[in-house]
């Protein structure tokens, strides 16, 4: 099921929701805009003359009030998202891979102090991943194609949801870092 994107007021995003959240936030007025064109229908009961009632939800909403979200887990991160955000490509040969390929490997390892964030993982394949062991890159005599880091909430939005529509992709790249790598370019 296509989720709708929530933002507060001021346009950043807070959570991934369901339709049917979406539609209360429109029932109790809180909704002070939407945009997109993919619309949602959800249907609702019958009324004594037949007629169904139907509320449509655009895929893209912002919130009056209060609306707490994720900024505080932003640093969290799985594999499908580190893969996503590298584009499913070895950062060292630069090769594409399947997510079963693929391996989360720390720049500076973990064996040697590196931590688990963002900045120091990259996604490689299980044979440079393999060849690199316990070294940094440069320990190994291999070169990163790109420098890891962390992505703004925009792009944390778009690496933490699996289905993402046209007219929220539109909205959340505006906001983009230019850092990234899914475009099939790493910049």
């Amino acid at each position: 099921m296509t989720k709708i994107l929530r933002l507060n007021a001021g346009g950043t995003p807070t959570a991934w929701i369901t339709r049917e959240d979406a539609a209360l936030l429109y029932m109790k007025d809180l909704v002070l805009w939407d945009i997109g064109k993919s619309k949602q229908r959800l249907m609702g009961g019958t009324n004594r003359q037949g007629i169904q009632s139907f509320i449509e939800i655009n895929p893209v909403i912002a919130i009056r009030g209060n609306v707490y979200g994720i900024r505080e887990n932003r640093k969290s991160f799985n594999n499908h998202m580190l893969f996503k955000r590298d584009h499913h490509m070895c950062m060292y040969c630069g090769q594409k891979h399947a997510y079963s390929e693929l391996t989360r490997d720390h720049v500076t390892p973990r064996a040697r102090g590196g931590e688990d964030i963002w900045e120091n993982v990259v996604a490689a394949c299980k044979r440079c991943n393999h060849f690199k062991a316990d070294r940094t890159p440069e320990q190994a005599g291999l070169e990163l194609l790109a420098v890891p880091f962390a992505p703004n909430i925009f792009e944390w939005m778009y690496l933490a949801q699996h289905n993402v529509l046209a007219d929220q992709m539109d909205y959340l790249e505006k906001q983009f870092s230019g850092k990234r790598c899914w475009e099939g370019e790493c910049a």
